[in-house]
């Protein structure tokens, strides 16, 4: 299905998957640490679905949008790269700190997951109403379900990599032994750098390459 789109339509879009995505992703962490002892972000008002509330300035819009637009405007495809505020979790509050702090920041990715599945169901709906001619509402829904299981599928797997302060660095700093941890812990100065080496590289896309194959997946499995 080709749909031709201008940039106000493409945001219209993309909008709602992608401000649910990171939003539901932060709460959930929020949620879970609450639930383990932790009320430091139920304190600061961070287990909410407002996404104002977990939105970065730079991370969340100005950056993506500015991706966006260059890669619209040159006519390429690219990956987007950013970032929401993060849960502040305060180890000290959990009633088992390693095993909980795994817990915690297994909670986002999972989220991702179960939003996927929703926005996959979206798409199938939309696809369902666009071979009834309900071309407007069909398309919405058809196109945001699409962008909705991508984006959260991305997240869920960049999110598990292996590095601090990305999820799956927080939840092999639980597993290691504790000696192990407090090394591995020191690396997290470098995570950034690290996700943007790879981003640049182009290393993280070939990386994400079987997470497109099972998208592909997916998507024949349910019939779009």
């Amino acid at each position: 299905m080709n749909i031709e789109m201008s940039l106000v339509q493409y945001l219209s879009i993309i909008i709602l998957p992608l401000l649910l995505a990171i939003t539901l992703h932060e709460a959930a962490h929020g949620w879970t640490a609450l639930q383990y002892g932790d009320s430091t972000a139920y304190l600061l008002g961070r287990v909410t679905l407002n996404p104002l509330k977990h939105i970065d300035p730079i991370g969340t819009v100005i950056l993506p949008i500015s991706l966006l637009l260059i890669f619209m405007f040159a006519g390429v495809q690219g990956f987007l790269f950013g970032w929401a505020k993060p849960i502040p979790v305060n180890p000290a509050y959990l009633r088992n700190p390693r095993r909980d702090m795994a817990i915690v920041a297994a909670a986002g990715p999972i989220a991702n997951l179960i939003m996927m599945l929703g926005w996959l169901f979206i798409a199938k709906i939309g696809q369902l109403f666009l071979e009834e001619d309900y071309l407007g509402i069909a398309e919405f829904l058809y196109l945001s379900g699409i962008f909705g299981v991508t984006i959260n599928l991305i997240l869920m797997a960049v999110n598990l990599l292996p590095i601090l302060p990305l999820d799956g660095g927080r939840i092999l700093n639980a597993l290691l032994p504790i000696s192990l941890a407090k090394k591995y812990a020191k690396t997290e100065v470098y995570g950034f750098i690290i996700v943007l080496i790879l981003l640049i590289s182009g290393v993280l896309g070939k990386m994400l390459t079987p997470l497109f194959i099972f998208q592909a997946f997916l998507f024949q499995l349910v019939g779009i």
